[in-house]
């Protein structure tokens, strides 16, 4: 049966799973640990989302995430993409590290963090390899009881706000938490709704409710922008092609410069307008801040008739 596309959105809260293609290690020394929680800071810095829980297994990670503007796809797609960049070259190797496409679940925040959180960070006892928590080095465990939190990686304040709002009663109570019995098995962490979702019937009704409107939206900012291109092409004879293309000519580099002011002068969140352009958010960011394409960019804004009520991202 084909996978159904991920169901992405502004706060989507997810259980994902990455592991090494054909249960191949991807972690084999404490630098390629290292580098991994490094690349997971960058892009979790990059894209704004949230990090509640991780933890790396010598072939597999698992990760809590809540997503903001950049969807979940485009933040894996480039952590996983740059790790394996780095591994190959480290190594010497060829090919995929990880396993096709990672697992991703789409879950009901309320109901499942707390367990999550306890079901990641008991990773390393259930594989035996470790009797304690405390002594395996590779898991979020350590943030929340306030030993390490490298680069502020890990966003532990709403959860150890739900034990209490004193971190240090918090933080005893977190410990509590993690020694009393499981909350959640691991059929019940991979059981699924419809192989994407995992909550009760109200929060899928909402989730899709929620997925259909921004689906909609989103059609809505593509026309936007697809008029955009058709400016831009008329300027520069430049097709949208070029545009998302690794070609990095003068003329093209003006041309995207011209298109992500054009685009963020119309609304378009930065976000948007680098899935549209299939480039890294951090550079459609500089593009749009870019001051040295405005003659430029009022004219393509005089051809779309420069009205910047259209497309409100």
């Amino acid at each position: 049966m084909p996978r159904k596309p991920r169901i992405e959105y502004s706060g989507a809260f997810y259980h994902v799973i990455a592991r090494g293609n054909q249960k191949q290690r991807i972690f084999k020394d404490v630098a390629d640990f290292q580098k991994y929680l490094l690349l997971l800071t960058v892009y979790k810095n990059r894209t704004d989302c949230r990090i509640y829980a991780y933890v790396l297994m010598s072939n597999h990670v698992h990760l809590l995430i809540e997503t903001k503007d950049v969807p979940l796809s485009k933040i894996m797609q480039g952590l996983n993409q740059t790790y394996t960049m780095y591994f190959n070259r480290r190594y010497q190797t060829v090919g995929h590290l990880f396993q096709g496409r990672y697992k991703a679940i789409l879950c009901d925040k309320d109901a499942y963090l707390l367990g999550l959180l306890k079901y990641i960070h008991q990773n390393p006892l259930r594989a035996r390899i470790t009797e304690r928590v405390d002594a395996y080095p590779w898991s979020s465990h350590h943030a929340y009881t306030g030993k390490n939190n490298p680069l502020g990686l890990v966003d532990t304040d709403q959860i150890l706000r739900l034990f209490s709002e004193s971190k240090s009663r918090a933080r005893s109570k977190y410990h509590e938490f993690m020694a009393a019995h499981d909350t959640l098995d691991k059929t019940s962490v991979y059981a699924t709704i419809d192989q994407r979702l995992q909550g009760d019937d109200e929060f899928v009704e909402r989730v899709m409710e929620q997925h259909v409107r921004e689906e909609a939206q989103a059609r809505q900012k593509k026309k936007g922008l697809d008029e955009i291109a058709q400016a831009i092409e008329q300027r520069y004879r430049i097709t949208v092609d070029d545009i998302r293309s690794n070609c990095r000519t003068e003329e093209l580099v003006r041309a995207r410069r011209v298109f992500s002011k054009v685009a963020s002068e119309l609304g378009h969140r930065g976000s948007v307008i680098a899935k549209y352009m299939r480039k890294d958010p951090a550079a459609i960011t500089r593009q749009m801040r870019d001051t040295t394409q405005e003659r430029e960019v009022r004219l393509v804004l005089k051809v779309l008739g420069g009205n910047k009520s259209t497309s409100q991202a």
